[in-house]
């Protein structure tokens, strides 16, 4: 198994998984093709050793196991998995502080993404 950064993350990309990652795994795209990879973080499934230590950590909640990504986000769980076959437009990127989002911000992010009503 494997942890999945889905598009809950999407241009809100906190870093804070990353400084927690223990075989920095979560990468960040560098490449061009922003249509197939979004502005967000991706885990590479084969170097994630399963440890959940980045859940907690994103303040987004964007963060789930492969087998409990919500339906409305399964697309996510493939699309981290193309990072396998495309790393050499992926890097472990340094993390950057940034402002926690607010109760309010993260609910209106679920929405936006048809995870909350």
């Amino acid at each position: 198994m494997a942890w999945v950064i889905t598009r809950l993350c999407r241009d809100c990309v906190d870093q804070a998984c990353v400084d927690v990652c223990p075989v920095e795994c979560i990468y960040a795209y560098t490449g061009d093709d922003h249509q197939k990879f979004p502005n967000q973080l991706y885990i590479h499934p084969e170097e994630c050793i399963d440890c959940g230590a980045c859940e907690p950590e994103c303040p987004w909640e964007a963060i789930y196991e492969d087998v409990s990504v919500p339906e409305v986000l399964s697309e996510d769980t493939p699309l981290n998995a193309l990072t396998v076959d495309n790393m050499d437009d992926f890097e472990v990127p340094t993390p950057e502080e940034q402002d926690q989002p607010t109760p309010e911000q993260v609910s209106d992010n679920k929405k936006k993404w048809g995870l909350e009503p």
